[in-house]
């Protein structure tokens, strides 16, 4: 039962190094994760009865 734990453990060590890795080099293969910037208006009534 260690074992599995042990290997669990360092797979998620792995994976977590991994998404890190993607997200530092990703932008130099083409993956952008900046968000859609889009202006929103909405109307806002103040002191409404």
């Amino acid at each position: 039962m260690g074992r599995i734990i042990k290997w669990l453990f360092i797979l998620l060590i792995l994976g977590a190094i991994a998404l890190v890795g993607y997200v530092y080099v990703g932008p130099f293969f083409g993956a952008d994760f900046s968000p859609p910037q889009t202006e929103i208006r909405q109307p806002v009534e103040l002191d409404a009865q």
